[in-house]
This record gives C-alpha cells, sequence and structure tokens, in this order.
C-alpha cells in the first residue's frame, strides 16, 4: 500500500508559478463574494493562500446556485460564511476572517485586494479607502459573457485606474451581475488570479485586460466603453 504525503505534493506543480515563500506572507482580501468574488476566494485557497478575508452583507439565494457556484445547503447563509466553509474543507489550515457586512472605511485590508463588487459607485468607494493600504488592487467586472480586469500595483499607481471610475449613470441599466454564468464568473476569477501570480514573480501586470467570450476577443489595453 503506497501512502501519499499531500502536504508536500500539493502544489508540486504549481511550484515554479507561484513562488511559494512570498505568498505564505501575504493575507489576500475579497470584497464580494457573489458571482465572481466566490470564485476568486476559492481559487486563492487553492493555490495555498495562508490567509483570506472576505467581505459581503449578502445571503445566498436561489439564483447563487447556478451562477456564482453555491451548494443547496447554502440557502440563507450568509456569503461569507458558505464560502469560509468551503474554504475550510478545501484547506482547513488556511485562516478565513469573515464580514457579514458591506465594505467600511475602517475595515482593515491585506496586501493584495480582490474588489468584485457589482456597482461603480461601490469600486470608487472602496479605491479610495483601501487603495493606500495594500500593495495589489485588482478589479473584476462583468456583464454577460464580457470581462473586465483592471489591476494596480502600488509602485505603479496612476490615473489610469480612477479614469474607469466613471459616473454610475453611464453604466448600462443593472447590475453588472444581472446577467451571469457560472463559466463567465471563473474565467474573470482566472485572470484576477494571473495577475495576482505575475505579482508575485514581480512580472509586469496588465492593467486592463477586456475579453468577450460570444466574440471570442482579447484587448489588452484602455477600453473606451463607458458600460462596465
Amino acid at each position: 500500500m503506497i501512502t501519499l504525503n499531500v502536504t508536500t505534493n500539493r502544489f508540486q506543480r504549481q511550484s515554479d508559478l507561484i513562488p511559494a515563500e512570498r505568498l505564505s506572507q501575504l493575507t489576500a482580501t475579497v470584497i464580494g463574494v457573489g458571482a465572481i468574488g466566490r470564485q476568486v476566494a476559492l481559487q486563492l485557497a487553492a493555490i495555498g493562500t495562508p490567509r483570506i478575508q472576505l467581505i459581503d452583507f449578502d445571503r445566498v439565494e436561489s439564483t447563487n446556485i447556478t451562477t456564482q457556484g453555491y451548494r443547496g445547503q447554502d440557502l440563507g447563509q450568509a456569503k461569507v460564511d458558505a464560502t469560509a466553509r468551503s474554504i475550510q474543507e478545501l484547506d482547513e489550515s488556511i485562516q478565513v476572517t469573515v464580514t457579514p457586512d458591506r465594505y467600511r472605511a475602517t475595515l482593515p485590508v491585506g496586501e493584495a485586494v480582490f474588489c468584485c463588487v457589482d456597482s461603480i459607485s461601490a469600486r470608487a468607494a472602496i479605491w479610495r479607502s483601501a487603495s493606500s493600504h495594500c500593495q495589489l488592487f485588482v478589479d473584476g467586472r462583468m456583464l454577460g459573457e464580457v470581462i473586465r480586469v483592471l489591476s494596480v500595483a502600488a509602485h505603479n499607481a496612476d490615473n489610469h485606474y480612477e479614469s474607469t471610475l466613471f459616473h454610475q449613470s453611464e453604466a448600462q441599466t443593472g447590475r453588472c451581475t444581472a446577467q451571469s454564468t457560472i463559466y463567465t464568473a471563473n474565467i474573470a476569477a482566472g485572470l484576477m488570479l494571473h495577475q495576482f501570480t505575475r505579482w508575485l514573480r514581480m512580472l509586469p501586470l496588465d492593467r486592463n485586460i477586456t475579453v468577450s467570450l460570444l466574440a471570442s476577443e482579447l484587448i489588452l489595453g484602455p477600453d473606451p466603453s463607458p458600460e462596465m
């Protein structure tokens, strides 16, 4: 009978892509654990992020099972609590901190912040208060099958991200997750984690990524459309 050392082997295949020593020193904050945010949190756990902070005021509804990957037993529960349980099932050694409330400026955040909320006004408020307290800020946006990921590292912060925080009246009507699928959310989360691992490896970030799954189109750079 062969016994596998799960602890030793778990991260073997990612060791050349994700610096374990640097990752071990970080706390990742996920603000909003809906469609994109839940997938970000689970992917952070899967790669071995030791401390994860979850912030969201919402509870799990039936539509969240198909679009956000929640389970039947999660219905009615706080999303942060349901996601924390899933993280602990994956790796019980991860320290998970939950805040079942809206993000507030008084809350401390980790070195890496993942902004996964569904309104421009909320993003703007989070950016104003959290950006000066973190080293990496990654914003994920989704509208149907169109994804946008914006990344800012503390050492090269400029006005580019702020220019994407247009007035809420310029956005398309409804929440950005009003039309969503689990596969689009997973792709968006993967793109956000990729920027995180680039930052861990001290590689240049892709500041602005837009992906249209329907058009099979990838755009790197400014997006003139004020819809996401």
